[in-house]
């Protein structure tokens, strides 16, 4: 099948209604395949899925330079995403974050380079830096959209007051945030607060890091390198007890004759007509899968359903180790 598109809130950006999040072909999800991830992301432009997300922390530098060479020769079919803002340093561990206007030129100007082409059609801060006032940020990010240099611009796992703040200096065309069965809290301000200034959502992790996949059943599952055995939902009893829960996705999927990642992307897509998901994947089998979830088409009774299973805090653990901390060793996609 091929996909259809959505609008990002009221930015006039228009992408497909599901886009491919790039960041473990080159980190985090264990050894990666150049080779099977570029034709991963060829087979997603057959397939028409338009919006690439990357960040130019995943690597550091390594799947934007992976993803400019894959849209070599096919730039017009795409709309590309990257995000600045995640200072990594030769230390894994240790991370910070710059918002100052002359870094995100700075930055801009590297991940165009990275990514061989002239323009970002949406640019992302991936984390607000609480030491620069966001009218600083935004502002800068904006003198890139008045100079050709970018044609949208987002935010990432912003607060409701970030949004309204930032709306206030230059159009935001989109909020990047962890959204899924297993990752509810944006739901009672940010998603609102997004909603009410126009502002599309582009959900992140919508697989829940491929757990609600149902294809991780043990902490030994994990590749070597792989993040997630280090973070709270992945281990110890959480485990057992998420385990529990996506064993009722699983047996959902099958009385709707589809897998449980196509359920779990399936309720996503129902949030809105606003709403993107961009499922990771560096493997052709899965994205195929994953793009097929488009096609399911979720009742009353099935969203009941789902919910009675899967209600809004039934996750055990946090997301990260620690949120308050960018130092932790974690992605931050």
């Amino acid at each position: 099948m091929t996909l259809t598109t959505r609008t990002l809130g009221t930015s006039g950006l228009v992408v497909s209604s599901q886009g491919l999040g790039c960041m473990g072909m080159s980190e985090f999800y264990g050894p990666g395949d150049e080779t099977e991830s570029v034709a991963t992301i060829h087979r997603a432009l057959d397939l028409g899925v338009t919006l690439l997300d990357t960040a130019d922390m995943y690597g550091p530098y390594l799947n934007e330079e992976l993803v400019g060479r894959a849209i070599a020769g096919r730039r017009d079919e795409v709309v590309l995403a990257t995000k600045f803002g995640i200072v990594r340093t030769a230390d894994p561990a240790v991370r910070t974050i710059r918002g100052d206007a002359a870094y995100v030129r700075q930055a801009c100007e590297a991940s165009l380079t990275r990514l061989g082409v002239d323009h970002l059609d949406l640019y992302y801060q991936h984390r607000s830096d609480t030491g620069v006032p966001i009218e600083e940020t935004v502002g800068a990010m904006a003198e890139l959209v008045a100079e050709g240099k970018v044609r949208f611009l987002g935010l990432s796992e912003a607060a409701p007051d970030t949004l309204r703040r930032a709306c206030a200096v230059h159009p935001i065309a989109a909020l990047q945030s962890e959204w899924s069965l297993w990752s509810r809290d944006i739901e009672a301000d940010v998603v609102p607060t997004a909603r009410e200034l126009g502002i599309g959502i582009v959900a992140y992790s919508p697989l829940g890091r491929g757990f609600l996949t149902g294809q991780i059943t043990s902490p030994d599952d994990f590749p070597e390198g792989d993040f997630r055995k280090f973070l709270p939902r992945f281990t110890g009893e959480n485990f057992a007890h998420n385990l529990a829960l996506v064993g009722t996705v699983r047996e959902l999927a099958a009385t709707k004759g589809c897998t449980a990642a196509q359920l779990a992307l399936a309720w996503v897509l129902g949030r809105g007509s606003d709403v993107v998901p961009i499922p990771g994947t560096k493997r052709r089998t899965y994205l195929e899968e994953n793009v097929a979830a488009a096609g399911l088409v979720l009742d009353a009774a099935d969203l009941a359903a789902i919910d009675e299973a899967f209600p809004p805090d039934a996750t055990a653990g946090l997301r990260y180790p620690d949120m308050s901390a960018i130092g932790v060793a974690t992605p931050q996609s």
